[in-house]
């Protein structure tokens, strides 16, 4: 199951990179010298649109097969049997193992994302502080 991020979050990424796509793209083919900065607006442009599609294809969290993992470069996986509290802190959800904690941003999620998220973490039957 994919608890995905919510679309405002992927159209600002596609959109900023986009309006800097079109920036660098008439800086560097419309001047009769372009400076660093025009290739810089480029380099800017396609990370976000890498993000844009990262993020498109991945959403924020997955659980499968007992697990949920942050789907980041560099993001954390927890074993849904290892959660022994979860604790819910300005509209975050942390999940606390004996090795590790996970923090959820629930503010970039979507709702239908979100009410399946809050089903599976009440099948731990866990009492939230």
């Amino acid at each position: 199951m994919k608890i995905q991020y919510k679309k405002k979050r992927l159209n600002h990424a596609l959109i900023f990179g986009t309006l800097w796509l079109i920036i660098s793209i008439l800086g560097i083919f419309f001047k009769e010298k372009p400076s660093w900065t025009d290739y810089s607006f480029l380099v800017i442009s396609l990370l976000y649109l890498t993000t844009y599609f990262y993020e498109k294809t991945n959403q924020y969290l997955t659980i499968t097969n007992g697990t949920i993992s942050v789907n980041q470069p560099f993001g954390k996986r927890v074993k849904l049997s290892d959660i022994k509290r979860i604790k819910k802190f300005a509209g975050d959800y942390i999940l606390i193992t004996d090795k590790t904690t996970l923090k959820i941003n629930t503010q970039m999620i979507r709702k239908n994302s979100l009410l399946e998220l809050d089903k599976e973490l009440e099948k731990l039957d866990l009492k939230g502080n």
